[in-house]
């Protein structure tokens, strides 16, 4: 007979060891727990005498660790290390574990990309939305074919829409109603290099037959007429009707910008240099002006850009200034500084989305290929030239070289170098 109770005898426990913790990385469950010994195995009773009865022996105490353990057992009580060993890596008795920089690397590659993208579509419809597509050019009526590449009429009004007294007298604008084309340009982008084309308000032209805007009637030719009339008698579409019958050419896309507007983009880019060909003073526009390179705000750029009675070519010169300012207004707002630099782009953006009216199929693409090619411009990649003057007519407006013209507007179609010169 046994003297352990059943529950705690020898053959029941078979190998298993328990309440010991280990370096193991085995999880505890699965382990094997120690064997307390009690006393050592029991002795045999001799030939003939009963089996010894009573209370078991006690544990007995070996090299003061309380257990007969094998020598050089640790059972990592001694050290705190209970679970996990160095060997493992992952407690205070072994290294860690080198960093995935790998991983790493691509998680935040993959989360930089992400925060890009939404960033970038997110502007794109922001912009997108604020644009004011107010110019239906299928209204227009007897359109000359289109050509090679993209041609643009940019106008520049003055309306004083939005603006208060005081934004008037600061500007010098007067407080004339409705609004009327101050600058008319096209621009035209191909394969070739763009080419901006500076059409003089006083260009001696004909009004064709056309179909009012508001009314729906049509209305018979005018001849003789300066240019700038057919925007003031019926708007944006009766100009560009205009300027395709008087020249042939097809235009694409319409973007007009005010006068607020113009001021705003140009404060918002910090600015735009300037080389001022000669001193300037015009009591009418507010310029006042020493000849030399300069950066203009937005109020001294208008008034710049609309001088007209302080030149000596009065409106062809103004147009050349006109041209070179707007490539370097191009270029100012096409560099890294405002391009990388939210704090500029986003002012500069909301500034000039706001200001502009374009035709209804005008897109984002078509603005930024607009203002690249201008940039171009500037840069000596294309031409700026005027529309070519034979001289006056007899009621004095400025009147084409029709020759000249001809030939520039085929060169324009067929998107071939323009080798036409103009004052």
């Amino acid at each position: 007979m046994n003297d352990w109770p059943e529950a705690w005898s020898d053959d029941n426990r078979g190998d298993r060891r328990y309440g010991r913790g280990s370096a193991g990385a085995q999880a505890e469950g699965a382990r094997v727990m120690r064997q307390v010994r009690r006393g050592g195995a029991p002795v045999p009773p001799a030939p003939g005498q009963a089996p010894p009865h009573g209370v078991p022996r006690q544990p007995s105490y070996v090299d003061g660790r309380g257990y007969d353990e094998p020598a050089g057992y640790d059972s990592g009580y001694n050290t705190g290390q209970v679970y996990g060993g160095g060997g493992h890596g992952g407690g205070p008795g072994g290294p860690r574990p080198a960093p995935n920089w790998g991983r790493r690397i691509k998680v935040t590659a993959v989360t930089a990309a992400t925060v890009l993208l939404v960033t970038t579509v997110g502007t794109y419809f922001w912009a997108d939305s604020k644009l004011n597509r107010d110019v239906d050019l299928s209204t227009v009526i007897d359109r000359p074919e289109a050509g090679e590449g993209t041609n643009y009429l940019i106008v520049g009004s003055d309306s004083r829409e939005g603006m208060s007294d005081e934004e008037k007298k600061k500007l010098h604008t007067g407080s004339a109603e409705g609004k009327r084309t101050d600058s008319m340009m096209i621009l035209h982008t191909g394969d070739n290099g763009p080419t901006l084309i500076s059409l003089p308000r006083d260009s001696n032209v004909t009004i064709p037959e056309f179909k009012g805007s508001e009314s729906g009637r049509t209305r018979a030719a005018m001849g003789a007429n300066k240019l700038n009339a057919a925007y003031s008698i019926d708007g944006p579409t009766l100009l560009v009707r205009t300027v395709e019958f008087n020249t042939g050419l097809h235009i694409d896309h319409y973007v007009e910008i005010g006068f607020a507007g113009f001021a705003n983009i140009v404060d918002a880019v910090g600015g735009v240099e300037m080389d001022i060909p000669q001193d300037i003073k015009d009591t009418k526009s507010g310029a006042n002006f020493e000849k030399g390179k300069q950066t203009l705000n937005g109020e001294e750029a208008l008034a710049f850009v609309r001088t007209r009675y302080a030149l000596a070519g009065s409106d062809l010169d103004r147009t050349k200034n006109q041209q070179k300012f707007l490539s370097a207004l191009a270029n100012q707002v096409a560099t890294p500084g405002t391009v990388l630099n939210p704090f500029r782009l986003y002012p500069t953006m909301g500034a000039g989305l706001d200001s502009l009216v374009v035709d209804k199929d005008m897109g984002l693409w078509d603005l930024a290929s607009m203002f690249w090619a201008m940039k171009g411009v500037s840069g000596g990649d294309g031409t700026s030239m005027n529309m070519p003057i034979a001289g006056n007519a007899a009621n004095g407006n400025l009147q084409w070289d029709m020759t000249k013209v001809k030939t520039l507007v085929e060169q324009l179609k067929n998107d071939e170098k323009v080798t036409v010169t103009a004052k």
